[in-house]
């Protein structure tokens, strides 16, 4: 029985090592229960798809011994894997139901696109980097993550056409609130984002939309790369 979108077996490298994928089993093991429950995160959705997605595989080789420990890590073009936590934190954060459209502004390697698709029906991901999205879209794809849409393109400006989108979950730091994202979100619906300067102090906030506008609370300092405009 699958959970969402989420593939509790995922595709493994053709000729694995006979020993590498049961260490890093328990390696993922130790980082749900050392990092994130530890923290205080007990949503048993979250805890599962933290569980089941395998964080290896959305890092580069070299980075493999790395994939479970309490850091983020480089994933090339200036670009970063966030720490366990935060992708758990700000899962839990979002409170996405089973569902929900979720779009994801800042593709990355893949791996946040991967845990949301075990919890909501569809998750809908821009990258601003177009290897990167190449190449997260391809792992997705070969890992059995069949509900992620991935897009090349500034994530500034959404993606208008499957709006509106229950949540809306953004992985890198504008210094405001894009208003074309804003719009794309349903009313009632939730956004957690960090919002600040790349040198500056940055702040994760949780956002809903209401009737009368959009309620704000921080609920985190953090450290995002920087959202950057281009292509459209």
């Amino acid at each position: 029985m699958t959970l969402g979108g989420c593939n509790p077996e995922p595709a493994r490298p053709a000729a694995p090592p006979p020993v590498v994928e049961p260490v890093l089993a328990e390696a993922r093991m130790h980082m749900v229960r050392d990092q994130i429950v530890a923290r205080g995160i007990t949503d048993p959705r979250v805890l599962e798809a933290m569980t089941r997605v395998p964080r290896h595989e959305f890092v580069p080789a070299a980075q493999r011994g790395e994939a479970y420990e309490d850091w983020p890590l480089p994933i090339g073009y200036g670009q970063t894997i966030s720490q366990p936590y935060i992708v758990a934190f700000m899962t839990a954060a979002l409170g996405p139901g089973p569902g929900d459209r979720v779009l994801e502004i800042g593709t990355g390697s893949g791996y946040q696109a991967a845990v949301l698709s075990c919890l909501v029906a569809e998750v809908y991901t821009v990258e601003i980097v177009d290897p990167l999205a190449r190449r997260a879209e391809a792992d997705l794809k070969r890992l059995g993550y069949a509900n992620v849409k991935v897009r090349a393109g500034d994530g500034h400006h959404g993606w208008p056409e499957a709006a509106p989108f229950d949540a809306i979950i953004v992985t890198c730091a504008p210094e405001q609130v894009p208003q074309a994202l804003v719009e794309q979100l349903r009313e009632g619906g939730r956004m957690i984002i960090p919002v600040g300067s790349q040198w500056g102090a940055q702040e994760l906030y949780l956002l809903r939309k209401t009737p009368t506008g959009m309620q704000r609370q921080g609920v985190l300092p953090v450290r995002f790369v920087p959202m950057v405009k281009g292509r459209s």
